[in-house]
């Protein structure tokens, strides 16, 4: 959206047509006035004082109106069209990209209270702070993902990921979020105000507990940070202190437990003690010396989860808005017996998926996915096996 747009359309077309008819009656009224003016001589009196008031005011209501009707219909798009020749991108960057964004989707899509889900995917955050500065958008993404075989019904899956942020995301924490509740999977991106954090699914309810103490010992975390006198450190890959969030203060992690949120109303912590766990680290932990972290450049994360072989598939799903450029796949492991019996195949759902082989393959054919464009919070890639197929 550029500048000319955002002033021209700023204002809802109702409120457009009412001034216009404001306009239109005040000329209407000082017509009529200068009409009497003209044609009426009153006799001294109270008549006197009409003719008198209206002489004052038919000039008054002819220029009141002459000016709205001339604003409406030919200044207010000249004097927005100057003002996007003149600063442009300059007016709209000095805007919160919350306020830039609102108007934006609604003029394109009608005042909607979904719009909400729309703008936090696309800005990476509710764009709140000037220039961005509560949004965390990842420029450079890796994936890869793993598959070994603990046995014949359960495999552990290795999930690596690698961001690099277009803006330093100003954060200390890490926040991962663990749930079997499908409606919490799809409501946490949009739900979570804080900017750096992991989601895992698990989807058999019965393994879920076990299934994420399983995981909590596998978490590795690498940073490249910033610190308080904004020197550049590296932190190689390490097992962060992670502490387990109280179900008390889950409203302080997740904007549903607080309020109504679109068509998802209020939830209640309580509710889902058995298929919610919320862990917190702080990133200083693993910083240098322990310093104090102020700001993330760039973050990886690597965990594994015990999941069901009969599941039939695994995916990942962007927590933010990145740019990924290829998802790899080692998934020999799976085969247990080395039998060769597995097949695979690929599933993005993404903007552009023709990437993609559609047909399915062993699992030394299985090829790098190439993306190469931005994945938004509900893009992904599904990665399905089945056995003994021809």
């Amino acid at each position: 959206m550029n500048a000319g747009e955002f002033f021209g359309d700023a204002r809802p077309t109702e409120h457009r047509r009412r001034a216009r008819v404001v306009a239109a009656l005040l000329l209407f009224l000082g017509a009529v006035a200068l009409a009497a003016v003209v044609s009426w001589t009153p006799d001294p009196g109270w008549g006197a004082a009409i003719h008198r008031l209206l002489e004052l005011s038919f000039p008054v209501l002819l220029l009141a109106g002459g000016v709205l009707g001339a604003y409406e219909l030919i200044l207010r798009r000249w004097i927005a069209g100057e003002l996007a020749r003149i600063a442009g991108p300059r007016i709209v960057e000095a805007l919160l990209p919350q306020q830039v964004m609102e108007v934006f989707l609604e003029s394109i899509y009608g005042k909607n209270d979904a719009n909400r889900d729309v703008m936090t995917g696309v800005l990476g955050g509710e764009g709140r702070r000037p220039l961005g500065g509560d949004l965390t958008i990842s420029t450079h993404t890796g994936v890869n993902v793993e598959l070994r075989a603990v046995d014949h019904e359960l495999y552990h899956f290795s999930l690596a990921v690698t961001y690099s942020f277009k803006k330093n995301v100003q954060v200390d924490r890490f926040i991962i979020f663990a749930t079997c509740n499908a409606l919490l999977r799809d409501s946490i991106s949009s739900g979570c105000q804080l900017p750096l954090f992991e989601l895992w699914f698990v989807p058999d309810s019965e393994l879920f507990q076990s299934s994420v103490d399983d995981m909590l010992p596998s978490v590795r975390l690498g940073i490249e940070y910033l610190d308080q006198e904004l020197r550049h450190h590296v932190a190689e890959s390490s097992r962060p202190r992670l502490r387990e969030v109280k179900f008390q203060n889950w409203p302080d992690y997740l904007s549903f437990f607080r309020e109504d949120m679109g068509a998802l109303p209020r939830q209640s912590p309580r509710e889902h003690l058995g298929d919610l766990r919320i862990f917190e680290c702080d990133l200083s932990d693993i910083a240098d010396d322990h310093r104090n972290v102020a700001a993330i450049e760039r973050l990886s994360v690597r965990a594994t989860s015990l999941q069901r072989i009969d599941e039939g598939f695994c995916y990942w799903q962007a927590p933010y808005p990145c740019y990924v450029d290829r998802i790899t796949f080692a998934v020999k492991e799976l085969d247990i017996d080395g039998t060769g019996d597995f097949q695979f195949n690929i599933a993005p759902f993404t903007f552009r998926s023709n990437t993609a082989p559609t047909r399915w393959l062993k699992a030394e054919d299985l090829p790098e996915l190439e993306v190469r464009s931005w994945l938004l919070p509900g893009h992904g890639v599904v990665l399905f096996w089945r056995r003994g197929a021809g």
